[in-house]
């Protein structure tokens, strides 16, 4: 399986939905979002993605899940392409990053996760195989592994799933 990168910054993009997102997806709700991916089209649907926190403390990976429909064009006045590559997916594992993240930064700074560039600019990047084998052990050790949400799945409370 594949795993790519998604960036948030709260500078960017406060997300005051995030608590009750992640009270949902503690509770076993199957709840899909929408995220930017740069310019990856590489990404497919079952693919794993690993979303971190940027620019502001806590920092580091606070959410996991599966790629439920391919990269698609999203039309964006701001971009310079006059749209935006963006990915669907379930969320198997959510933390309120407000508050806490899963595996802190300075975590990824050691080996075998030092080989992989966590501080991405954009969403998309892909993990390399060396971290990304170490990242899902260590990932299914702090969360208990879930299994993969069922891709019938209700979008987070004031966003849209499309």
């Amino acid at each position: 399986m594949t795993a790519f990168l998604l960036i948030w910054s709260p500078k960017k993009w406060p997300w005051p939905e995030l608590p009750d997102v992640a009270k949902r997806v503690a509770a076993g709700e199957a709840v899909s979002d929408v995220w930017g991916c740069g310019v990856a089209r590489s990404i497919l649907p079952g693919d794993r993605v690993f979303v971190h926190r940027v620019s502001q403390e806590p920092k580091g990976l606070f959410a996991s899940g599966y790629v439920t429909r391919a990269p698609y064009e999203v039309p964006d006045a701001n971009s310079k392409r006059g749209y935006r590559l963006c990915i669907d997916f379930v969320y198997d594992w959510l933390v309120d990053a407000h508050h806490e993240v899963t595996i802190p930064r300075d975590a990824l700074r050691v080996h075998p996760f030092s080989v992989q560039t966590w501080d991405a600019q954009s969403s998309g990047t892909s993990i390399k195989p060396m971290a990304e084998g170490a990242l899902e052990k260590r990932w299914k050790e702090l969360t208990r592994k879930r299994e993969q949400p069922a891709t019938k799945t209700r979008p987070p409370a004031g966003r849209s799933s499309s």
